[in-house]
């Protein structure tokens, strides 16, 4: 054969390749297309409040107050991914502990047309005047963590993590170790809603379990809560020798990472800690072999921010919600998670403790069509 035809050959070959993938692919787009027109069409709108028709006409803004931990970004997550989900448009602010931009940033959105908000750690009695502000109008409003009377504010939903029971879980589990008996050192600091919950529990226990002694006691809300703690446990081992101190609760997992890094450096391994909050850190670091941190207890921060985003959308939607709302919380133990031979994150703690991170709490009927028609 000439190579004149055999050119003309390979040239007719490509060109019909090339047609067909074309073929193929406006195929495959048809197919997509189709199959998101019948989705589409078999979810049914029909029991969506009117307010959420349109979902992406409703916006919701999330403002808290602390920042700069994994807490705080894995809650704006479960807001943002619970609100978007459903179709809504959700910004999310952290104020990284300044109380003049957190209450710039409620004022400034105040303006912005936001359907509803969700403000956390509001504890100053400032935000009481900016909530009010907010319902006053017409905004729906959630809170978490946030100033106790804000309950007293009609419509106004305040959450929490049941700081009542995570601080029994912890310091029961403390006293269950140690029969009773044993030397501490309690990290703690006032001022916030939760860590007043959590001492009051820790001050009753202390009374009725009179072997369980605090001899030490540190705590500062600052932007380096875990260096700064590392730093006074340190001089508190060195105060102490071994056999002098026990064991350590932490009513907070910044006090807590600090804590562990001045007993590891310190070589004080027989200093046990007993915690409150997790975050994917946290857990690498309970997991760890010789690792000091026993226990702690939580919730899972990214639900909580789902749960407040389904009751900001509840209320906008003019339904029906609880004036106060507590969420489940766990306690999870340094020898479940180093049994598991997986990396033990956030995502699939679930695994080690059966129930973490899922709840259809407060996910109405219409919540659900509006994920369906959004997904």
């Amino acid at each position: 054969m000439k190579k004149g035809k055999i050119k003309l050959l390979i040239i007719g070959f490509l060109a019909l390749i090339i047609y067909l993938a074309g073929c193929s692919s406006k195929s495959d787009k048809e197919v997509v297309e189709k199959e998101k027109s019948q989705t589409d069409s078999e979810v049914s709108l029909e029991n969506v409040p009117e307010k959420f028709k349109d979902s992406k006409d409703v916006k919701i803004k999330v403002i808290r107050k602390i920042g700069g931990d994994d807490h705080t970004k894995q809650f704006l997550a479960g807001a943002k991914e619970e609100g978007e989900a459903m179709g809504l448009k959700v910004d999310v602010y952290s104020a990284d502990g300044d109380s003049q931009k957190f209450h710039n940033e409620i004022n400034k959105a105040l303006e912005e047309g936001y359907d509803g908000f969700i403000i956390s750690h509001g504890d100053d009695p400032e935000t009481i005047e900016s909530v009010k502000k907010l319902v006053e109008k017409g905004k729906s409003v959630v809170t978490f963590d946030s100033n106790v009377e804000l309950e007293k504010i009609d419509g106004v939903t305040l959450t929490s993590q049941n700081d009542e029971v995570l601080a029994t879980f912890a310091i029961e589990q403390l006293i269950e170790d140690y029969d009773g008996q044993a030397n501490i050192a309690y990290l703690w600091v006032d001022g916030f809603p939760p860590m007043v919950r959590r001492n009051a529990v820790y001050t009753e226990k202390l009374q009725k379990n009179p072997g369980i002694k605090e001899i030490e006691r540190f705590g500062v809300a600052s932007a380096d809560t875990s260096g700064e703690t590392k730093a006074a446990v340190a001089e508190m081992l060195k105060k102490h020798p071994k056999g002098e101190l026990d064991a350590i609760f932490a009513t907070w997992d910044a006090f807590a990472i600090g804590a562990v890094e001045a007993i590891k450096e310190a070589g004080r391994d027989e200093v046990k800690i007993y915690g409150i909050d997790v975050s994917n850190s946290d857990l690498q670091l309970m997991k760890e072999n010789g690792s000091p941190w026993k226990y702690t207890a939580a919730v899972d921060p990214k639900l909580i921010g789902a749960l407040n985003m389904r009751l900001v959308a509840k209320k906008t939607a003019g339904e029906e919600t609880p004036k106060t709302y507590n969420l489940e919380a766990y306690l999870i133990a340094q020898d479940e998670l180093q049994v598991s031979k997986k990396n033990v994150t956030m995502d699939n703690l679930g695994e080690v403790l059966p129930g973490w991170g899922l709840s259809t709490e407060l996910e109405e009927d219409w919540m659900k069509a509006l994920k369906m028609k959004n997904k």
